[in-house]
């Protein structure tokens, strides 16, 4: 027979009224520390007692707390999201287009040409701020990699993708319907074109092949047609050559400016997994640079003269000039491959535009 089991070891050190004292305590902590509301948001302090140090959120070391939104300063993110520069490059072919146009060519309608073309400069406006806009929220995670891209709204958090995708989308809507109603259909279906082909095929494919340069180039060349549509309201007749020109020296431009600084950036291509000539093929990069700026020479001096939109001997003898310093700046890029050389090319090929283009 086995003995009864004695007291258990609670029993042996703690008394009954050890219970109850304990029961004592356990309410009066309850009842310190039961939280005013179940909101699980809501957080309190305990009132008279310090909070631990080590309860305290310290931001870590080059922290910037991002001021309140505010209408300017929405405003600054909605500017860099667009590219305002690249904005203005953009709009200022598209006004070129429009002016090359002859009077003869254009379509009336019914509203005032300043009208239209103040609607052609709004529409283009909106569509290139849209691409832009869509192009920084799929290289968002790639442009925080980059020294030259890291301070953009996204990768600083100055605005949240959804936002920045709701700005893109009311930019594109609202782009396309004011070129729709007040300019004309082609040209809104240019705009939707290069909108879709900038930010989802050429955006995509700058980390695919190095074709990404010449997609790119493209959607540069499609703007004067944009303008050069808003007066005819077609691209497929004969009397069109000239627009189509205007768009091939835009096409053509793009290779020697973009190479060039795409040379003075390509470790930064680099670090950001972006297959650019500059890091596949250097040598490449700066041959196609040469022969693309020896385009721009037949272009602005035959071909666009032979269409009657400008005068031909004036313009011809007259483009010459910044088309061979633009060809002189890519030669001694591609002999002289440095960051010197190329940034003198990038540079003339600022000025060479408007020079061609005015």
């Amino acid at each position: 027979m086995s003995s009864p089991p004695g007291p258990s070891f609670f029993h042996t050190f703690f008394e009954p009224t050890t219970h109850r004292a304990f029961d004592g305590v356990a309410a009066y902590v309850a009842r310190k520390y039961q939280p005013e509301t179940d909101d699980p948001l809501c957080v309190e302090v305990v009132r008279g007692e310090p909070v631990p140090s080590t309860l305290v959120a310290h931001p870590p070391p080059g922290f910037v707390l991002e001021k309140p939104a505010s209408v300017s300063r929405t405003l600054r993110v909605y500017r860099q999201l667009s590219k305002s520069r690249l904005t203005f490059l953009v709009v200022l072919s598209g006004m070129m287009g429009y002016a090359l146009c002859p009077a003869a060519l254009c379509v009336p309608t019914a509203l005032p040409s300043v009208i239209r073309l103040l609607a052609l400069a709004g529409g283009m406006t909106l569509c290139s701020a849209s691409a832009n806009a869509l192009n920084q929220i799929i290289e968002a995670p790639y442009d925080a990699q980059m020294a030259r891209t890291k301070a953009r709204p996204l990768p600083r958090r100055a605005i949240v993708p959804a936002h920045a995708f709701a700005m893109a989308s009311a930019s594109a809507v609202t782009g396309v319907a004011i070129l729709a109603s007040l300019v004309n259909p082609l040209t809104a279906a240019l705009g939707a074109a290069n909108i879709v082909l900038y930010s989802f095929i050429y955006t995509p494919m700058k980390r695919m092949s190095i074709v990404n340069t010449w997609v790119g180039a493209i959607v540069g060349g499609i703007p004067p047609l944009m303008g050069w549509a808003s007066c005819t309201g077609t691209l497929n007749h004969w009397t069109d050559a000239a627009g189509w020109i205007l768009g091939a020296i835009l096409y053509a431009w793009q290779f020697p400016h973009f190479n060039a600084l795409a040379h003075v950036t390509g470790n930064e291509y680099a670090r950001g997994g972006y297959r650019m000539m500059a890091v596949t093929n250097p040598p490449l990069n700066q041959r196609v640079a040469v022969r693309y700026a020896l385009l721009l020479i037949p272009l602005c001096s035959i071909a666009l003269p032979m269409t009657q939109t400008v005068e031909p001997l004036a313009y011809g003898i007259l483009s010459l000039i910044p088309n061979l310093g633009l060809t002189w700046a890519a030669l001694r890029f591609y002999r002289k491959p440095s960051e010197a050389t190329a940034r003198f090319c990038f540079r003339l090929s600022l000025v060479h535009l408007p020079a061609v283009m005015l």
